[in-house]
């Protein structure tokens, strides 16, 4: 077994007793190491791996923030897998565009107008209307909302999903947007259909929703598919 299988292993079966918890400090290096039986330079690199997983979080310093702290970023470790995908041609940006249609769309079927946080959603719409938003704020700003929005179908899995696919074509997403020709005009019709989208789902319209944002991510996707 790989160093980083063994500390996964670990970590895993310490969550599940509840000898573990989020936010709980893994042991020092030196006790690890003996308790797992790896050397000391296997498990500074499984840790590294699993950084990068998004399980853990390394933090150097003294005081009650320093050391390894067990974190849950699943969303972290999917967007690098999706990362890698894009960029070896194995899955397309129509492939990510046809998920999220599925996720999306089955988040506004399932919506619970007393589960979601329209608050938060309400003023990410306010900082996406103000005319002198840059681009690219305006689009994480965008992100955000559709995950936020998403959170009122209950399902804590389709927001992760939808977070690293989202947080996997940023870039992409990027220059597509730099790259139309009238960016003013798309921005304000994006405006409009966030704010019918958030108030169907705010009144409990879950199939006005559910068209809504189907019709959003589609024509979206027209526009700066060429």
């Amino acid at each position: 077994m790989k160093a980083h299988e063994a500390v996964m292993n670990w970590v895993t079966a310490e969550l599940s007793s509840g000898r573990l918890r989020i936010g709980d400090h893994l042991p020092s290096e030196r006790a690890l190491a003996e308790t797992l039986q790896v050397s000391r330079s296997s498990l500074r690199e499984a840790l590294r791996v699993l950084e990068a997983l998004g399980t853990i979080q390394a933090t150097t310093g003294s005081g009650p923030r320093s050391g390894t702290v067990v974190t849950a970023a699943p969303e972290q470790a999917l967007a690098l897998a999706l990362n890698l995908q894009l960029a070896t041609s194995h899955v397309e940006h129509s492939h990510v565009y046809e998920v999220r249609l599925l996720l999306e769309t089955w988040a506004a079927e399932h919506s619970n107008p007393d589960g979601g946080d329209w608050d938060a959603a309400e003023r990410l719409l306010k900082l996406m209307d103000d005319s002198g938003t840059p681009i690219q704020d305006f689009l994480l700003l965008d992100a955000e909302f559709h995950v936020t929005v998403s959170r009122a179908a209950g399902n804590p899995l389709i927001s992760t999903l939808m977070d690293a696919l989202r947080a996997s074509i940023a870039d992409h997403t990027l220059a597509r947007a730099q790259a139309l020709p009238d960016w003013d005009s798309t921005v304000t019709r994006l405006r409009s259909e966030h704010h019918a989208i958030l108030d169907a789902l705010r009144r409990g319209d879950r199939a006005a929703a559910a068209e809504l944002v189907r019709q959003h991510i589609r024509g979206y996707y027209m526009e700066t598919a060429n």
